[in-house]
């Protein structure tokens, strides 16, 4: 699990095809905002956030923690990935103790539709099977959005089970580190 103080954190910036992985910086602060202020975004995240109180709220450096990557292309910061431990008081689970680190993404609207998001998450899934050997990924979305269902099939997760959260039916599933992405 990605654990602040993690001797693994943060890995060296990943390259992609056309994209780095990097921990946050400070350039960044504007991406973050404009990420959860969008109300695109809002729509799979439950809500947007007013601008003017994330502004007020929003640290110098947001995102800098262990498991959170940011996206850049071409120097500016697209999106975000992020692998934290699934709260154990929220439903799905592949184990009895919980915690099971979970698949995040965000990615600014006007990048949707060029394949970063699945560039982003599959290195960022490289790195962490790399980095925890054995241990499962787990992702949950909403089963409407269709988006964010065919992302997962790409990366290799598979459904474990689907139930009603955030007033919306939820679609989990797994992926194994034996598991490739395509």
């Amino acid at each position: 699990m990605i654990e602040a103080g993690a001797s693994d954190w943060p890995p060296a910036p990943i390259p992609t095809r056309r994209l780095v992985l990097r921990e946050s910086e400070a350039q960044d602060r504007a991406s973050f905002v404009e990420l959860f202020a969008s109300p695109e975004v809002g729509t799979y995240i439950g809500g947007t956030r007013p601008r003017d109180e994330l502004e007020r709220a929003m640290p110098e450096v947001p995102g800098r923690r262990p498991g959170c990557f940011v996206a850049e292309l071409d120097g500016t910061m697209i999106g975000m990935i992020t692998l934290d431990p699934r709260d154990a008081e929220r439903r799905g689970h592949i184990r009895p103790e919980a915690g099971e680190a979970e698949l995040g993404y965000l990615f600014l609207p006007e990048v949707w539709g060029h394949g970063y998001a699945f560039e982003a998450c599959a290195a960022a899934l490289d790195w962490f099977f790399g980095a925890r050997p054995g241990e499962p990924v787990v992702l949950s979305t909403r089963s409407a959005n269709d988006r964010a269902m065919r992302l997962a099939a790409k990366l290799g997760f598979t459904e474990v089970e689907r139930f009603e959260e955030y007033g919306a039916e939820q679609w989990f599933g797994v992926r194994l580190s034996t598991t490739s992405a395509g």
